[in-house]
């Protein structure tokens, strides 16, 4: 039985007040009735203080129903508890088990040698894996890090021949020769400028390396025209400095000459 159960069947202290009543009449029949005031002052308190016990009663009544069902429901979830518990302690043997026999398996497995076990560790594998290590080892002795003057001579005409034959097949190959094309804009002094001497000048200017090419009278404005003439040149032998100083040579007839177009071939 629950403690508030207990206290639910015990009436002593839910009657206390008649008690105490029962207690003040006496004492009054005894010593006389007290002074009014105190008298309205007492009642005034007892009335309160029946008023608060019955309010406890009413509350422990209620407390008393809700307990009966929390209880049910405690010990329902109590009973699921224990069953959960009982799961778990299942469980719990049954990885004991299963550990136990793991260990023994590793201890024997330790204890004997590797022959017929189908679960080698690697310590057992690990001289088949050296094997061709040491084998190669055992190479590596049989050879002779020092050799004899004649096979390093024999090495080294071989060598020599080889670096021969290769330079001659080089001097046999032919140099790949690095050429460029160039448009270049010749202008003239003015709109009266003999454009056809004009050109006869600037072809008139050779040098190893140089070929030129097609060549139009291009318009600038104001009536003046331009000669716009390319050239082929290898990039070795001429450039674009060297043309334009030997072009303006010709001051009578060139004002100046600028590159138009620059292009690798």
């Amino acid at each position: 039985m629950s403690g508030v159960q207990y206290l639910a069947q015990e009436r002593i202290w839910f009657d206390k007040s008649r008690y105490d009543e029962a207690e003040r009449r006496f004492y009054e029949g005894v010593n006389g009735p007290s002074h009014a005031s105190q008298g309205a002052g007492g009642n005034l308190i007892l009335q309160d203080i029946a008023r608060a016990r019955e309010n406890i009663q009413k509350s422990l009544a209620g407390t008393t129903m809700y307990a009966a069902g929390d209880q049910d429901e405690l010990v329902t979830r109590m009973r699921g508890l224990e069953l959960e518990n009982q799961s778990l302690q299942n469980v719990v043997q049954d990885l004991r088990s299963a550990l136990f026999n793991l260990e023994s398996r590793v201890a024997l497995l330790e204890r004997t040698p590797a022959a017929a076990s189908p679960f080698q560790t690697n310590s057992v594998q690990q001289p088949k894996v050296r094997a061709p290590v040491e084998e190669e080892e055992e190479e590596d002795d049989d050879l002779d890090l020092f050799g004899s003057d004649e096979e390093d001579e024999e090495a080294e005409r071989i060598r020599e021949e080889r670096l021969k034959a290769y330079a001659e097949k080089k001097a046999k190959k032919p140099a790949l020769i690095a050429k460029s094309s160039i448009l270049l804009d010749v202008k003239p002094w003015d709109d009266e400028t003999d454009m056809v001497k004009l050109e006869e000048c600037v072809r008139s200017v050779q040098a190893d390396g140089l070929l030129w090419g097609s060549s139009k009278l291009v318009p600038v404005g104001y009536g003046i025209k331009k000669l716009q003439i390319q050239c082929v040149v290898e990039d070795d032998k001429v450039g674009t400095d060297m043309l334009e100083e030997e072009i303006t040579k010709f001051e009578d007839y060139v004002q100046s000459v600028d590159v138009a177009a620059f292009n690798k071939i």
